[in-house]
């Protein structure tokens, strides 16, 4: 297939970006969190609250596998955690050209202090549960990235025109 994929932390751009370059390039938009919701009928913290993180974790799959089955080449933004399952990181290979869009602790922080939809980031310290979780997601994010990009002090424009450029043929 060939669908473009970003991947990412939370606050990464993922849903932002992803709206802006399906525009760019004439193809449809997906948000692996919106499918769940619109599946499950309710919200992804709802989800977490009633039946849990492996709950979630699963119909994440199923969403993804969902649309890995589109006949027509979509830019999918995928849940910050939707990498970490072992069993996603070969669909996504299989999918297409998977973007890994970086972002550093500050900015993260920046984007992300006043988002209280996020249940992992819920109570406690949010600079450090960025950093504790950017530090156990970062390698399985790089090894299911075909490419990588920052995010950081960057216009939407110089964004897109790099994940354009390197993700030419997908």
């Amino acid at each position: 297939m060939d669908h473009i994929i970003l991947i990412g932390f939370m606050g990464a751009g993922k849903t932002t970006i992803g709206k802006k370059l399906a525009r760019r390039l004439g193809r449809a938009f997906a948000d692996t969190d919106k499918v769940v919701e619109k599946e499950e009928g309710r919200k992804i913290s709802e989800i977490f609250a009633s039946d849990g993180e492996a709950y979630f974790r699963a119909a994440e799959t199923r969403a993804l596998k969902s649309l890995a089955e589109s006949p027509e080449p979509l830019v999918i933004a995928c849940g910050g955690g939707l990498p970490i399952q072992e069993v996603n990181r070969p669909i996504l290979k299989e999918m297409g050209k998977t973007v890994y869009l970086t972002a550093q602790t500050g900015t993260l922080v920046m984007r992300l202090s006043r988002d209280t939809s996020r249940p992992l980031l819920q109570g406690g310290d949010l600079e450090e549960k960025i950093a504790q979780l950017k530090q156990q997601r970062e390698p399985v994010y790089l090894s299911a990235a075909d490419i990588c990009v920052a995010t950081d002090r960057r216009s939407f424009a110089s964004i897109l025109d790099e994940i354009t450029e390197k993700t030419a043929g997908a």
